[in-house]
C-alpha cells in the first residue's frame, strides 16, 4: 500500500553493523505519523458516465455538473474532432473511415477516450465521460482498460418532450451555440436575428413519426449526413443504454429529465455530493 510505504521510517546501520535507532522508536509515534499522513490524503477524484437521448438535456446537465465538481468533461465525438486536426495516429485513421462516409471503427474511438481518461488533468481532477460508451462492446473495452465510473447517470426523458425541445431548437451559427425558443432564448434581439433552424427540426417532421433529430455522421469536412429519424435514433439508443446498464447496473443512477434543468440538476448533485462525502468518510475512516 503506498500509504504505508511512504510512512516507513528508514533504519540507518552504524560502523559496528548494529542498527541505528530511528527518531522515535515507539509504536505510537510511527502510529501517529501514518494517521496523519492518512488523514491529509484527498479522497480519489470522482469518475462518472452520464447518458441521454438527443434534447434530453446532457449538454446542459455536463456544464452544471463539471462547473461545480472541476471534473474533465471528455465526449468522444469532440476528442475526434481534436485527434483529427492534431494529425494523431488515431486521428488520421479516422479520418480515412469519415473521408469515405464511414463510421469510425469502434477501436479507434476506445483508444481516443483511453488515452484522455489517461492524462494527468483526468487522472488528477476526476472525469466526466460524457454519452459514452454507447455499446457493451464499447463497455467492455474500458473495463479490459482498467476504467470503471463511480456513477453511471441516465437521463430518462418521455418522447414527446424530446419532440418539443427539437422543434424550439435554434443554431447561432457565429457562435455554434444552440439555443430554444422556450426554455433558453438568445440573449439579445441581435442575436436572435442571426439564429437559424436546421430543416430538420421543423414541426411538421416532428410530427411525421417523429423525424426531427436524424443521427449525423461526421465527415472530414464538418458537413452532416442525415440518415434515419428520431424515433429509430431513440430507439437505437434505448437498446444502447440496457446494453451498458448490463455492465453499471449496480451504479446506474435514473435521472427524472422531464423536469426544469435546475431540477434534474438536483437530482445528480444530491447524488454526487453524497458519493463525494462517503469517499471522504472512508478516507478519514482509514486514520481513526
Amino acid at each position: 500500500m503506498a500509504a504505508t510505504s511512504s510512512c516507513i521510517v528508514n533504519l540507518g546501520v552504524k560502523g559496528n553493523g548494529n542498527p541505528e535507532q530511528p527518531f522515535s522508536s515507539s509504536k505510537s509515534s510511527q502510529l501517529l505519523l501514518f494517521k496523519l499522513f492518512v488523514a491529509s490524503a484527498k479522497p480519489e477524484h470522482l469518475k462518472i458516465m452520464i447518458s441521454g437521448a438527443p434534447a434530453s438535456g446532457k449538454g446542459t446537465q455536463c456544464e452544471l455538473i463539471t462547473k461545480k465538481y472541476g471534473l474533465v468533461h471528455i465526449a468522444a465525438g469532440d476528442l475526434l474532432r481534436a485527434e483529427i486536426d492534431s494529425g494523431s495516429e488515431n486521428g488520421k485513421q479516422a479520418k480515412e473511415y469519415m473521408e469515405k462516409g464511414q463510421l469510425v471503427p469502434n477501436d479507434i474511438v476506445v483508444m481516443m477516450v483511453k488515452d484522455r481518461l489517461l492524462q494527468p488533468d483526468s487522472q488528477e481532477n476526476g472525469w466526466l465521460l460524457d454519452g459514452y460508451p454507447r455499446s457493451l462492446s464499447q463497455a467492455t473495452a474500458l473495463k479490459e482498460f482498467g476504467f470503471r465510473p463511480d456513477l453511471f447517470i441516465v437521463l430518462e426523458v418521455n418522447e414527446e418532450i424530446l419532440v418539443e425541445r427539437v422543434v424550439g431548437r435554434r443554431l447561432d451559427p457565429v457562435t455554434g451555440k444552440i439555443y430554444h425558443l422556450k426554455y433558453s432564448p438568445p440573449e439579445t434581439e441581435e442575436i436572435a436575428a442571426r439564429l437559424t433552424q436546421r430543416f430538420d427540426d421543423t414541426e411538421e417532421k416532428a410530427c411525421l413519426e417523429l423525424i426531427c433529430a436524424p443521427i449525423i455522421l461526421i465527415t472530414s469536412q464538418n458537413s452532416v449526413i442525415f440518415v434515419a429519424s428520431v424515433k429509430l435514433r431513440l430507439q437505437t439508443h434505448r437498446q444502447n443504454v440496457e446494453a451498458v446498464l448490463s455492465m453499471y447496473e449496480d451504479i446506474t443512477l435514473k435521472v427524472n429529465g422531464n423536469l426544469r434543468k435546475e431540477d434534474v440538476f438536483a437530482q445528480i448533485d444530491d447524488a454526487l455530493t453524497k458519493l463525494f462525502e462517503d469517499r471522504k468518510l472512508n478516507s478519514g475512516s482509514l486514520a481513526a
